[in-house]
């Protein structure tokens, strides 16, 4: 980072990886600082891995910078680094929202969560809610944790958690209680049967990775299904969902609803998902 002159210091925030140059974070709120006509920057800062912690202690001397979000693959990292966390990014184990406090302390949360669910309210069909009926969870992963603290917080009382190694869903079982119930891998097809929701955390059909292969035959026609893969916009899976009749979310929304609290906690508005949004973000 640079500190900027005395003179011209404006809010800033920005989102570190390593790498970070596809982040698509900055177009975010980039367009929400120009909806609400602020004064503010947001950039990409690509942080190794063994600069982390020295870049986390200078944060708070930066003039002007407010926080940042942290991506892969410093989610977890960044955990101890922090003087305060709240108790969902305790619960996930991860941090992607860093907020610089009044008295220069560091404040960890982590909004996948939120993200995820409001993503869900916002698109899903009028009058579907996530606790009517099973939910089944692909993947097991840092995001597989942020989608399962959102469905048993919205009172989901059965989820069915299917990953390729079955080790790691007994795991996330064990963290997480009664409610989890680990599938395995050559089960997750019957597995859906009866389910309210699929979701996929995994980065099968994601561009560039293999196609996440999973029959829907015993989909119910009324289950909800979403991917968290945002590239391309419209998976395979979702793709075939569609086909058959279910209602589908797509996982570009996840993404811009995990932003609006660090927005309104660095820039001080409160901003919205709107069409115009999700066109700006998509834009290359």
């Amino acid at each position: 980072m640079s500190a900027a002159n005395d003179d011209e210091i404006i809010p800033r925030a920005g989102v570190i990886g390593w790498p970070v140059a596809h982040s698509r974070s900055p177009k975010l709120h980039g367009f929400w600082l120009k909806q609400h006509g602020l004064t503010g920057r947001y950039d990409k800062l690509p942080v190794p891995p063994e600069d982390l912690a020295g870049f986390i202690a200078d944060l708070p001397k930066e003039p002007g910078f407010r926080g940042v979000n942290v991506t892969i693959p410093h989610k977890i990292a960044v955990l101890p680094l922090m003087a305060q966390i709240d108790d969902v990014a305790r619960r996930i184990g991860a941090v992607n929202t860093v907020v610089v406090q009044p008295d220069g302390s560091l404040y960890g949360s982590n909004t996948d969560a939120f993200g995820f669910i409001e993503s869900l309210k916002a698109d899903a069909p009028a009058g579907w809610v996530a606790s009517a009926g099973p939910a089944m969870v692909l993947g097991a992963g840092g995001a597989a944790r942020a989608v399962i603290v959102a469905l048993l917080d919205a009172g989901v009382a059965e989820l069915r958690l299917a990953n390729r190694s079955i080790e790691k869903a007994v795991a996330l079982a064990d963290e997480f209680g009664h409610a989890v119930q680990p599938v395995a891998w050559d089960d997750r097809a019957a597995a859906l049967a009866g389910v309210n929701l699929l979701v996929n955390t995994t980065s099968l059909g994601m561009a560039g990775q293999p196609p996440l292969e999973i029959a829907l035959d015993d989909l119910p026609a009324t289950a909800l299904v979403n991917d968290i893969v945002y590239s391309p916009l419209v998976t395979d899976l979702l793709a075939r969902a569609k086909g058959r009749g279910n209602p589908v979310v797509d996982g570009l929304g996840m993404l811009l609803h995990q932003g609006r609290p660090g927005f309104e906690a660095w820039f001080g508005v409160a901003p919205s998902v709107t069409p115009e949004l999700r066109e700006a973000v998509l834009a290359d």
